[in-house]
């Protein structure tokens, strides 16, 4: 039983600045600090390779004093926004009718939904009543990827099906005000909201590339490296500087013995489709792709357009692969990082 990805969309919210119109905000959230370490932000901000990112609230509510409960109160309602817009447009895409699905996993990291998003996309589109639901939450950016495996392995045991996945993340919703810190500062200076949706189907009719194997690779005694706090005034960016180092070193262990069990070599892939977590990580799998002749150019495009929307960014890199229309034949494989800490891997065949 095959599984192919039908469509893409993305979704991107109504406020949108350049990184150089957001530095000045820097020197009013900064007032008081030492000059150096306000020049060191800004460098930071300025080299994150980042050039553009998309917010569900503009800039002067994210540099302000707003309560968790507000933050959280505006992650819910765009949230609830985006994601109604990207499935109807992935739809669109597809001449499916919203009534055509069967099962519908909706994932975020990024704040806090009871009932979660699903329950309302049932609602807007008027959904089937007996639609099975998933969230997944609280796996971060690599969960873009792991709804696609969910959603596989559901089509995989159920022919003729269809299903959704949509990616919801606003970042900027978890900034702290009062929080100096590095990991706080590189998580404003990298990440971006937006939102992203993938349609699959185990139906003969449907076309688009398939999934032809997928697989989830866990780090021991990681869990202290990346993951959110949940304190008084929000969710707290926990970000260990190891996080590029621990990748690098567990690299060859995640790559070669998945592509081995499918006969495979990094030399047969043709499309690298990977989660742009930062600009170090970025350049740390550039440099071990680049050594073995691939290039990651695609995944370093999305990053500077739009930041790292944390689970939906890799479904950006994805949705641009699609409209490329790669040649039937070619493989892809599909890459991301998240809290626990883990891998995600999917390969992909047009």
């Amino acid at each position: 039983m095959s599984v192919k990805i039908k469509a893409v969309s993305k979704a991107l919210p109504k406020y949108s600045r350049a990184t150089a119109e957001i530095i000045p905000f820097l020197d009013g959230w900064l007032a008081g600090k030492d000059e150096r370490f306000i020049k060191k932000v800004k460098k930071i901000f300025e080299g994150a390779a980042v050039d553009h990112r998309y917010s569900f609230m503009s800039p002067e509510e994210v540099f302000s004093d707003l309560t968790f409960e507000e933050r959280n109160e505006i992650y819910s309602r765009e949230g609830i926004k985006l994601g109604e817009k990207c499935l109807k447009s992935a739809l669109e895409q597809t001449d499916w009718l919203p009534t055509d699905l069967d099962y519908i996993i909706t994932v975020s990291c990024t704040g806090i939904m009871i009932p979660s998003l699903d329950a309302y996309l049932i609602n807007k589109l008027k959904l089937r009543q007996d639609i099975v639901r998933l969230p997944v939450t609280e796996m971060g950016c690599a969960a873009g990827i792991s709804g696609l495996i969910y959603a596989k392995n559901f089509l995989k045991a159920n022919p003729n099906k269809r299903a959704a996945v949509i990616a919801v993340e606003s970042p900027t919703a978890t900034f702290q005000l009062n929080d100096f810190s590095m990991a706080n500062i590189v998580s404003a200076a990298i990440f971006g909201d937006g939102a992203a949706c993938v349609l699959l189907s185990s139906c003969p009719e449907d076309e688009g590339p398939e999934i032809v194997a997928e697989e989830m690779y866990h780090f021991y005694d990681a869990e202290q490296m990346m993951g959110f706090k949940l304190t008084n005034t929000g969710l707290q960016m926990v970000l260990d500087v190891a996080v590029p180092d621990t990748i690098a070193e567990h690299f060859p262990e995640i790559i070669h013995p998945f592509l081995a069990k499918n006969k495979l070599a990094i030399q047969d892939i043709d499309h690298l489709i990977f989660h742009p977590g930062g600009k170090k990580i970025v350049q740390l799998v550039e440099g071990l792709f680049s050594e073995l002749g691939k290039n990651i150019d695609d995944t370093k495009e999305i990053l500077r357009l739009y930041g790292n929307m944390s689970s939906a960014t890799v479904l950006y890199v994805l949705e641009k692969f699609m409209k490329s229309n790669p040649a039937k034949g070619n493989i892809g494989l599909m890459l991301s990082f998240g809290p626990g800490f883990s891998a995600q891997r999917i390969l992909l065949k047009w």
